[in-house]
């Protein structure tokens, strides 16, 4: 065994090697894969009636793609997502943006390095917020998320004003991710792989913490190796490789949104 030796930096980094060598990216489009992120969410539970957004940067200055308002997460493909300006006015004005989007606008315009914004309100984390309880991250699996989301204690109303995106846009920090009180969650990507991966695993997280707040004392993580762990699944590679593990499961039965 020529690695018995070799230390564990050592091991990562090969490791991260391997993964950008020899996997290949899926080369989706972005319409593609907001259509996609949409399905993967319908799949895993993020759907709750026309509520919700998902929205990414579009190739021109101050737009964004999104989800035409009245449309399920489940009827999203990539001919029928809309192109936007930062006040939702449509470019073909036959269609309508759900009037919560404000607040992503508020998001793009102080996180420059936000290309893709998810908010939903999952049975988990929903429940979670009715607690008015702070995300608790304490399980390897959703270390993605350690350190890395801000808590919202206070509702502010329904999400169709500049407050709430002020609010929003100033809460989550240099965190990706955010958990409203009363309401749902938000997460942030570079890119639609990575907002698409810490969506689904906001809602195993708070999935976790419940069950575990209702058998007992959640214990926590020793930071350095929380933080390592963190660092370790957050690569951009890494991000693509588990989207496009997503992206099949998704087109077994949704075989008409791309």
């Amino acid at each position: 065994m020529k690695t018995a030796t070799t230390a564990k930096e050592d091991l990562k980094e090969s490791a991260q090697s391997d993964m950008r060598r020899l996997i290949k990216d899926m080369g989706l489009t972005d319409r593609q894969k907001l259509a996609l992120t949409c399905r993967i969410l319908f799949d895993k539970g993020h759907d709750s009636g026309v509520t919700g957004q998902i929205t990414c940067r579009s190739d021109e200055p101050d737009r964004f793609l999104t989800q035409r308002f009245g449309l399920g997460f489940e009827e999203i493909t990539a001919e029928n997502l809309i192109e936007v300006d930062q006040d939702l006015t449509p470019l073909d004005e036959m269609a309508m943006a759900n009037p919560a989007n404000r607040f992503h606008t508020w998001v793009y315009k102080e996180h420059p390095d936000v290309n893709c914004i998810i908010h939903t309100h999952p049975t988990h984390i929903a429940a979670l917020s009715m607690l008015k309880t702070p995300l608790v991250i304490s399980h390897m699996d959703t270390c993605a998320l350690y350190n890395d989301c801000s808590f919202v204690g206070d509702w502010p109303g329904i999400p169709v004003g500049n407050e709430e995106g002020v609010l929003i846009s100033e809460a989550l920090g240099k965190n990706r991710a955010l958990l409203l009180s009363h309401h749902g969650q938000l997460v942030t990507g570079k890119t639609i792989e990575e907002a698409c991966n810490l969506a689904v695993l906001i809602e195993r997280a708070a999935k976790l913490q419940l069950l575990a707040m209702a058998a007992g004392e959640i214990q926590e993580l020793p930071h350095e190796l929380a933080q390592e762990a963190h660092d370790w699944v957050s690569t951009d590679k890494r991000n693509k490789v588990n989207f496009a593990y997503y992206v099949r499961q998704a087109l077994k039965t949704h075989t008409d949104c791309i």
